[in-house]
């Protein structure tokens, strides 16, 4: 394997990691690291810092990509969630930072403008100094200053649910499963907190929940949340669901004839569910793998 080669490879994992966080899909975030390999061939020769150079240039494709009237379309939608991932497809179980590619994570992340995710990421998980940051974002230093804070602000705002533990997240992932499977209303109820929220992405053209046609917007309210899941584990006949590490964290897979038709991630805190993520956009669940 030639040095080029070996150097952009020993980088790829964290370089899909970063373009992931930055656009919440996986197929999107190997292409763009395709494009960064294609500059890193034609530009490697010379390069000092390899780490900064391929960062750079894959946070600037990011950028260009989430400026595109395709990207700007999706992310306005409120039922949009980022694409749920085994880790280990694509070498991302190999990052350091597991716990800042979970989908409590990518959700906070997705609340964040474009900016307010690049100057996050390259603070926090690359370790960029600010006049680096400002060059590549093309703002000045006290402004990157300005958008991680306000980032880091929303981050704090979701604390909680990012700090629950292993166990905690496992307990409570075992308690819905099985009170989902038995239609378990009262105990759902018991389950949730008070302020949780369920956000259910069935793609841009919507797929059928029991006798709902998508979610047009997060379902709150501890007892329509409770009934509604009752409601779709009966109505949903020939699926089996099993329990997988997606994202680092035990979720919930939906299958039937041997295909994913859903992948539900919990959020916890305090001991209760705060929010319920349902995935059912057929053309992100091709990142969960095996589903037997």
């Amino acid at each position: 394997m030639s040095d080029t080669v070996g150097v952009f490879e020993s980088h790829r994992p964290s370089l899909v990691a970063l373009a992931y966080r930055m656009l919440g899909d996986v197929g999107r975030a190997e292409d763009i690291v395709q494009d960064a390999w294609l500059r890193w061939q034609d530009h490697s020769e010379g390069v000092e810092n390899p780490r900064a150079f391929l960062v750079t240039v894959v946070t600037r494709l990011c950028l260009n990509e989430l400026d595109s009237a395709r990207a700007r379309r999706e992310e306005s939608r409120s039922d949009r969630l980022p694409e749920p991932v085994d880790l280990a497809r694509g070498g991302l179980d190999e990052i350091e930072a597991v716990d800042q590619i979970s989908m409590a994570f990518l959700v906070v992340l997705q609340k964040l403008t474009p900016a307010e995710r690049a100057v996050l990421i390259l603070r926090e998980v690359f370790d960029f100094e600010y006049g680096e940051i400002a060059a590549l974002v093309n703002k000045s230093e006290a402004a990157c200053r300005q958008l991680l804070r306000r980032a880091r602000e929303n981050v704090s705002a979701e604390k909680r649910a990012l700090e629950s533990t292993p166990e905690e997240h496992r307990r409570l992932v075992d308690a819905f499963v099985g009170a989902v499977r038995a239609g378990d209303v009262e105990g759902l109820t018991k389950l949730l907190a008070d302020d949780a929220v369920v956000i259910a992405d069935g793609g841009e053209h919507g797929v059928r929940f029991g006798r709902v046609r998508n979610l047009p917007r997060p379902l709150s309210g501890v007892a329509r949340i409770a009934a509604f899941l009752a409601s779709v584990a009966r109505r949903e006949g020939g699926v089996e669901t099993h329990v997988r590490e997606l994202n680092g964290r035990p979720a919930l897979v939906a299958v039937r004839d041997g295909r994913a038709v859903a992948a539900v991630h919990l959020s916890v805190a305090d001991g209760k569910i705060r929010h319920v993520f349902i995935h059912a956009d057929p053309a992100h669940l091709g990142h969960i793998g095996s589903v037997n």
